[in-house]
C-alpha cells in the first residue's frame, strides 16, 4: 500500500521516536510492506516500512498502548479520532529510507495523484 504521511510525522519514523501510524479507515487487504508518499511540500516517495501488525480499539485504549512511540501529542490524537469509536494503528517495522526520492509517477506510471488516506499499488 501507498500510504500519505505528512513530512514531519515521517521524519518521526525515520528517527525511530514514532512506530505507530494511525489511521480511523484501515486496509481491507492484507498488508506486509507500506510505501511511504512525504505529503508536500516533499510531495515525493521516499522509503518504505514492514508491518509489524495492526491494532484496533477505542480510541483512548489504543493511546494508552501505543502513545510512547506515537510520535504526536495526545490533544492531536484526540482531535483526529473526535467522534470515533474505533482507532487503528498500523505498527512500523524496519523502516528503510530511499536513496534518492522519486515523485509517484516515476514508480507507479498509473497513480496520478497522491492517495488521500492510502492507495494499494
Amino acid at each position: 500500500a501507498l500510504l500519505s504521511i505528512k513530512p514531519e510525522y515521517v521524519e518521526e519514523i525515520r528517527r525511530g521516536r514514532k512506530l505507530f501510524e494511525y489511521r480511523k479507515g484501515i486496509f481491507r487487504r492484507r498488508i506486509d510492506k507500506v510505501i511511504v508518499y512525504s505529503t508536500e511540500p516533499c510531495g515525493r516517495i521516499v522509503g518504505e516500512f514492514e508491518v509489524k501488525g495492526i491494532i484496533q480499539d477505542a480510541p483512548e485504549k489504543l493511546w494508552n498502548r501505543t502513545s510512547k512511540f506515537s510520535g504526536i501529542s495526545h490533544d492531536f490524537f484526540e482531535k483526529y479520532f473526535d467522534g470515533r469509536e474505533i482507532a487503528y494503528a498500523i505498527e512500523i517495522g524496519d523502516y528503510r529510507e530511499y536513496e534518492i526520492p522519486q515523485k509517484i509517477q516515476e514508480l507507479f506510471p498509473n497513480v496520478k495523484a497522491a492517495p488521500q488516506s492510502f492507495i494499494y499499488v
